[in-house]
């Protein structure tokens, strides 16, 4: 029997093996995933569904549990192992940076910019550095709409502590566009800064992560280059 004579939900793993996993689509990958559909709907209807929704994979990876679950057949256990997988390739993707150092704004571009470019909403990242300044860890610790729900320096460097962080990185975007820091942003930039100094972490710089600059063209603000930190 050739593929396009199988049942649809039975394609995708015949059309891997057969090609490999670059032939697949992106809901053909989702229907893989998922296995069994949901009763009366099929597994490749529902990754249908999930590309149909959000997009795109890289805006399903982004997408929330709260939000995963609002699709039908989609329940807690199979959103948190779909959530957990898109955390396995994004860890993955960071794993180069575990044998080189962070110490430079290109640095922290190259490894979170692209991706934060993206987001429609604020988020707030920690990058947390051993004392060779090689990452540990990234860790959303905020996202919402506006700089007055900027997170907190405490939580910030309660994560570093966590991880026995030599130093720690701050970035956030701006969805606007423009990495140009505000009011607030120099002011949370003090306040982390006063508090990484009374612990004994290191504050290596803050970067704000837009689209543009009117300084040099460079799609991010450092407040260390800037000599503001």
């Amino acid at each position: 029997m050739g593929i396009k004579q199988m049942p649809e939900d039975d394609r995708p793993r015949e059309k891997l093996m057969e090609r490999g996993p670059s032939a697949l689509s992106d809901a053909e990958i989702l229907a893989l995933f998922f296995g069994t559909g949901r009763t009366g709907v099929s597994a490749i209807d529902l990754g249908r569904e999930l590309i149909g929704r959000f997009g795109s994979l890289r805006q399903l990876s982004r997408a929330t549990l709260p939000e995963l679950l609002e699709v039908s057949g989609i329940g807690p256990a199979k959103a948190a192992q779909l959530a957990a997988t898109f955390e396995f390739g994004r860890r993955l993707a960071q794993e180069p940076y575990n044998e080189r150092s962070i110490t430079a704004p290109e640095d922290v571009f190259a490894l979170i910019g692209a991706e934060m470019q993206r987001l429609s909403q604020e988020s707030v990242r920690v990058i947390l550095l051993n004392h060779r300044k090689r990452l540990i860890q990234t860790e959303e610790v905020f996202r919402g709409t506006g700089n007055e729900s900027f997170a907190n320096p405490s939580e910030i460097l309660r994560r570093a502590i966590v991880h026995s962080a030599h130093a720690l990185v701050v970035v956030h975007n701006h969805p606007s566009g423009d990495p140009s820091p505000s009011l607030a942003d120099h002011e949370v930039t003090r306040r982390i800064k006063s508090a990484s100094q009374a612990v004994g972490i290191e504050f290596t710089d803050h970067i704000i992560i837009g689209c543009r600059s009117s300084e040099a063209g460079a799609p991010y603000f450092s407040f260390r280059e800037a000599g503001l930190l």
